[in-house]
């Protein structure tokens, strides 16, 4: 038991530092070492740790990573970017339509997938208008992050949550939908306020060329067209149907790879596998830890004393304070096969909104954080730990209080 709790331990500082210290050992890395470290030590048989992979979760996952893709491989992200580009606006009506624009990519394209596509696309508007890219940058991301808690479709642990817990698509997103909305307006006011006098490129940055930060990927009106459909038929399917979400994501997923024009190949590749490796290996860690029984027991005593998981409100803001500490996704891994909601919307709009709107907190509170700092890096932008908290910390607790209320209220 003992070496099944360092083990677990050991992983989820991975979670927290971005790998192991020491180690070129990322997230990804951590957890695929702890998965087979437990199945080595006898904490979890082999065919436990297979069966303890939730893999409707994973097949969802996949699917919707898939649509997500059709519209990056089509052209889509580009094509917006250049629209965004063309409009002649000031600095601060710019930053207040990519965060609108951002706020509702994610919300039903994945917020991860998204800042993948959009870093470098935000870098060459920026820098082809002589501004500076950070606080673009900082409020896309943190638009991202926020406006995925509007669906369950808006981020991999919105997802894992929704498959565990059989979240409504409809019920959480009736009641995460204002909360999600009033969260972009004040991202706005932060960043802007904060940058108010820095809005200008300095000329001392070594930054690169505008031209090599551009998306070549030429945009195609029919295959956009074609994701756009699929896309909502997935999200009517999801509300509408009694289908399993997986079958209806991997069949949005077949439909789309099959094409004449893009190749399977192309699209396939914007999959992150990463995550999805990430995702199995906690599952065998945590599935390995609950067969000690600790776990349970440290809930009934946090049951006793008063902090219930099973309590909305309680989970709002234990879940928030979880993601801070291993990052959003590992956190709702953690959590999830603890609760008991019986799709219950209001338990799974306080789980989305507590890990979603915290997660603008700190750099590695979320993968869209992560991906935007990491990205910067290749156009010669720093985003460091203290600048992208202090906008990120008035952000996270305006946009949490706004939240807690809203919670209250329902």
């Amino acid at each position: 038991m003992d070496l099944t709790i360092l083990i677990f331990v050991l992983v989820y500082v991975a979670m927290a530092l971005g790998g192991f210290p020491g180690f070129k050992v990322d997230r990804t890395g951590a957890a695929v070492i702890g998965a087979m470290a437990m199945m080595t030590t006898g904490a979890i048989a082999p065919e436990a740790a297979w069966q303890s992979v939730d893999f409707p979760s994973i097949a969802m996952l996949f699917g919707l990573m898939v649509v997500s893709a059709a519209f990056l491989v089509s052209g889509f992200y580009g094509w917006t970017a250049r629209k965004v580009a063309a409009a002649q606006v000031s600095a601060p009506t710019l930053l207040a339509i990519l965060i609108a624009v951002g706020g509702l990519l994610a919300a039903f394209l994945t917020n991860d997938v998204v800042a993948v596509a959009m870093t470098p696309l935000l870098m060459s508007i920026t820098l082809n208008r002589k501004l500076n890219p950070i606080p673009f940058l900082l409020g896309f991301c943190f638009a991202a992050n926020a406006g995925a808690s509007r669906t369950i479709i808006g981020s991999p642990q919105n997802m894992i949550a929704a498959q565990k817990l059989n979240l409504s698509f409809a019920g959480v997103s009736e009641l995460t939908a204002l909360p999600a909305l009033l969260s972009l307006p004040i991202i706005w006011v932060v960043v802007s306020w904060l940058y108010r006098s820095r809005w200008e490129l300095n000329q001392n940055q070594d930054a690169k060329s505008p031209a090599q930060s551009t998306d070549e990927t030429p945009f195609s009106m029919p295959e956009t067209i074609k994701a756009a459909v699929v896309a909502l038929a997935v999200v009517v399917a999801f509300i509408f149907s009694p289908w399993p979400r997986e079958l209806i994501a991997l069949t949005a997923a077949g439909v789309l790879l099959l094409s004449r024009r893009v190749s399977s190949t192309d699209m396939l590749k914007q999959v992150d596998g990463d995550l999805i490796l990430l995702i199995m290996g906690l599952f065998v860690v945590n599935a390995a830890v609950s067969n000690t029984g600790l776990p349970q027991t440290l809930l009934s005593h946090l049951a006793h004393a008063g902090i219930d998981l099973q309590q909305p409100f309680t989970l709002f803001w234990v879940s928030s304070i979880v993601s801070n500490i291993v990052g959003n996704n590992p956190a709702v891994i953690m959590l999830v096969p603890y609760l008991h909601s019986s799709g219950d919307a209001l338990y799974g709009a306080a789980l989305s909104l507590g890990t979603h709107f915290s997660s603008n907190l700190l750099v590695f509170g979320s993968l869209a954080g992560i991906i935007m700092v990491e990205r910067a890096k290749d156009y010669g932008f720093t985003i460091s730990f203290g600048e992208f908290s202090r906008a990120g910390v008035v952000v996270t607790i305006l946009t949490m209080a706004m939240a807690a209320v809203w919670l209250l209220v329902l």
